[in-house]
């Protein structure tokens, strides 16, 4: 079996150092030890080590090493420039990065000739549940008109942006009939505050907890969804499919998917 031949650009970050640990222990995959940083340097992953090439180097290692796929766990300000050098490159690229000028994003890829899996998460369960509040939205418009919104999301400290996860679901509350904005996301970042809400302590540095409340007008009506993800490994085992996927589709060109194409492939 060939092994699909894969890049990581985002080193030494912690999700893009996790991606690389499943990578390298996944028998159908193949981790290339060039990676794609903002620094030059070495990260030890798996006992191995793995070179680190600043900016101006990428376009030289992707060239020289032409992976089948890059992975992207970088920086929000990263997101259109290194999409960019990945469409220049001819290089289909996996984006778990949030954050950048999304529609730019997409642009890019279907004017060129490659395709790419784009997502704001990458976990498969949560994105099923964005698929079926989707399908609310779209069958029973104005259901919740009326009622209140609030939406707390708490990640690690070192994560800049507020949730892509939590901003997409706004969409689907707008169409139920709940006026609300993104930026009125209550944005929960301080660790302090993390353990009283109830975050294990290890998990302080690497977590995803979510919840969405509506209530009515009178108060006597309450609904909730939550999710809480400790540590990335969830993410990280939904980018692995997102590449066996995207390694199927190689030869599509200008074609963006979603990690719901990922999920209805399997």
């Amino acid at each position: 079996m060939e092994k699909i031949r894969v890049v990581i650009a985002g080193l030494p970050g912690k999700m893009a150092s996790l991606v690389a640990k499943h990578v390298i222990r996944a028998k159908d995959m193949m981790l290339i030890y060039c990676a794609l940083s903002e620094e030059k340097g070495s990260k030890k992953i798996e006992g191995r080590s793995l070179r680190l090439y600043s900016l101006n180097d990428h376009k030289e290692i992707i060239s020289e090493e032409k992976p089948d796929i890059i992975v992207d766990f970088t920086l929000p300000r990263s997101v259109n420039q290194n999409a960019e050098l990945y469409c220049e490159c001819e290089i289909p690229f996996v984006m778990g990065t949030t954050g950048g000028d999304r529609d730019l994003l997409k642009e890019a890829v279907e004017v060129s000739n490659i395709s790419a899996v784009i997502a704001l998460n990458m976990a498969k369960q949560i994105v099923a549940f964005q698929a079926m509040m989707k399908y609310a939205a779209e069958s029973f418009p104005k259901v919740f008109k009326g009622y209140k919104l609030v939406i707390r999301e708490s990640h690690q400290k070192q994560k800049a942006d507020t949730s892509g996860t939590a901003k997409s679901m706004v969409e689907y509350f707008n169409k139920l009939g709940i006026p609300f904005r993104k930026d009125q996301i209550v944005q929960l970042r301080d660790p302090d505050e993390q353990l009283v809400r109830g975050v294990p302590a290890k998990y302080l540095d690497g977590h995803g907890w979510h919840n969405y409340s509506f209530c009515s007008e009178d108060g006597n009506v309450l609904f909730r969804f939550t999710h809480n993800i400790n540590g990335r490994n969830v993410y990280a085992q939904g980018t692995l499919d997102a590449i066996r996927f995207l390694a199927k589709h190689k030869e599509d060109q200008g074609k963006v998917f979603s990690m719901i194409d990922v999920l209805k492939a399997e």
